[in-house]
């Protein structure tokens, strides 16, 4: 396909101006990438190597911090190499991956957000065929499917952002590459293509967003008739879970529900976004569940033995 571009590469702003405020934010978000990575391959070698975590809820977490590995790896590494370049430049053609790669990671984290409210409402609600209805073969069946909605979608937004023409400027008041600031670069009429983004994008966070709200209200009525105790167990897994939703889709639905707009706070609430969540999924997970942190523990005290044998 020709490229209907004379732009061979774009120019990021950047989050920050001042090499010594640059070199701090380096340090942070270092700190910040680290914890993440660490925190995520705790929880992956947890799940699978611990031997009891079998419920689908683990097997779904598992491949959440999978996502946010990738998630955060999409833009977290070109972001703090930035921080010591004055001219933050990244190809076309890696401009394009990047989207992609942003737009299907984190499509992929709200399918699987979508999908674990699901096995919490069959948990709860229906517990009695809950091994039935969340078999592992119909465990595999969903994550299949999310991949590959999540990839219909971000292909979508390739294709709309890469036929667009991008004669100059090439300057990206950002520190990745995203849909809403690229359209501001062409030099053609990006009306339509918004409307199809805020309806691509913006309308699926919203309806998956929705769709947990409903999970999570009927949920909590089903808890009125438990026990006191199961109703404990079942808020402190839910709650965690709310959480997680919150942290991530808020931000979502701010930067894709709107038409082709780009606000002064975008830079800002995608960071949060890009950083905070896959950061804290592990801890938001790992504190409010028990079973998870007996079974690090457990790994744990299975690592210090062999060292001592």
């Amino acid at each position: 396909m020709e490229d209907p571009s004379n732009v061979t590469e774009f120019v990021f702003l950047g989050i920050l101006q001042g090499w010594k405020m640059q070199r701090m934010a380096f340090a942070f978000f270092l700190m910040l990438y680290i914890l993440t990575v660490m925190g995520n391959l705790l929880i992956i070698v947890t799940v699978n190597f611990s031997g009891y975590l079998t419920s689908p809820m683990y097997y779904f977490l598992s491949y959440l911090s999978f996502v946010d590995v990738c998630y955060s790896s999409t833009t977290t590494p070109k972001m703090m190499t930035d921080l010591f370049i004055q001219r933050k430049t990244i190809s076309f053609h890696g401009c394009m991956i990047q989207l992609f790669a942003v737009h299907f990671f984190g499509c992929t984290e709200i399918f699987l957000l979508t999908v674990m409210a699901y096995d919490r409402y069959v948990a709860i609600c229906r517990p009695l065929h809950y091994t039935v209805i969340m078999s592992r073969s119909k465990c595999r069946t969903l994550v299949l499917i999310l991949w590959i909605g999540a990839f219909l979608h971000s292909i979508i937004q390739y294709l709309l952002t890469i036929q667009l023409p991008f004669c100059g400027p090439n300057v990206i008041d950002h520190y990745f590459c995203d849909v809403h600031p690229l359209l501001k670069l062409a030099c053609s009429d990006t009306y339509a293509v918004g409307l199809m983004v805020v309806a691509n994008s913006g309308m699926i966070s919203l309806i998956a967003f929705f769709c947990l709200v409903i999970s999570y209200s009927v949920i909590l009525f089903t808890l009125r008739t438990q026990s006191a105790e199961g109703r404990r167990k079942a808020l402190s897994t839910c709650g965690s879970h709310v959480v997680a939703v919150l942290l991530f889709f808020v931000p979502c639905i701010y930067m894709y529900i709107r038409p082709n707009t780009t606000l002064k706070a975008d830079k800002l609430v995608t960071l949060f976004n890009t950083v905070m969540p896959p950061m804290l999924n592990p801890l938001i997970y790992t504190l409010r569940n028990a079973e998870v942190k007996k079974a690090v523990r457990k790994l744990w005290r299975h690592k210090v033995t062999l060292k001592e044998t």
